[in-house]
């Protein structure tokens, strides 16, 4: 990846939104970006399925799962969907399974932790509207930016 979210804060301050989630890494790349696609759910992943199985055209999935620790809302299927599919990461305001599995695929993925229970896939939730978690409004079209350092968002493609 050509950025570091360190740099772009330092260039474009207060037009980014920093998020003050604390997450952890689990996908095999660390620096991701991409145009943000949304989903809201609370322990069902189905909606997740649904959007991962898309083509996914250099996205970032952004998952509120409302922090909850109770169920995985990704793993090794789902993230190897996302990477035959084309998203360029994943980022779960809660938790997935799989981890060694995951650290493994050409994806980036940030969650809070993990739990090895799976969630239902009944489908429930909403997508395609905007997300809140860590101080940050993730609306569906606006950039996304990942490193090490942490994420911030804009409103538009930075580099």
């Amino acid at each position: 990846m050509d950025f570091a979210t360190a740099d772009l804060i330092d260039d474009f301050g207060d037009e980014l939104q920093s998020c003050e989630t604390q997450f952890r890494q689990f996908g095999g790349r660390s620096a991701f970006s991409g145009p943000i696609a949304t989903v809201r759910c609370l322990r069902d992943n189905g909606l997740v399925k649904r959007l991962l199985d898309t083509p996914g055209e250099g996205r970032v999935l952004v998952v509120d799962g409302g922090g909850s620790a109770a169920s995985a809302l990704l793993g090794d299927m789902l993230g190897g969907a996302a990477v035959l599919n084309g998203w360029a990461g994943v980022v779960i305001n809660g938790v997935v399974r799989d981890v060694v599995a995951l650290r493994g695929l050409d994806l980036g993925v940030k969650a809070l932790g993990s739990n090895p229970r799976k969630s239902v896939k009944d489908g429930a939730g909403e997508t395609g509207e905007p997300v809140h978690f860590g101080g940050v409004r993730f609306s569906p079209g606006d950039w996304l930016y990942s490193d090490e350092d942490g994420i911030v968002v804009s409103g538009r493609a930075l580099r």
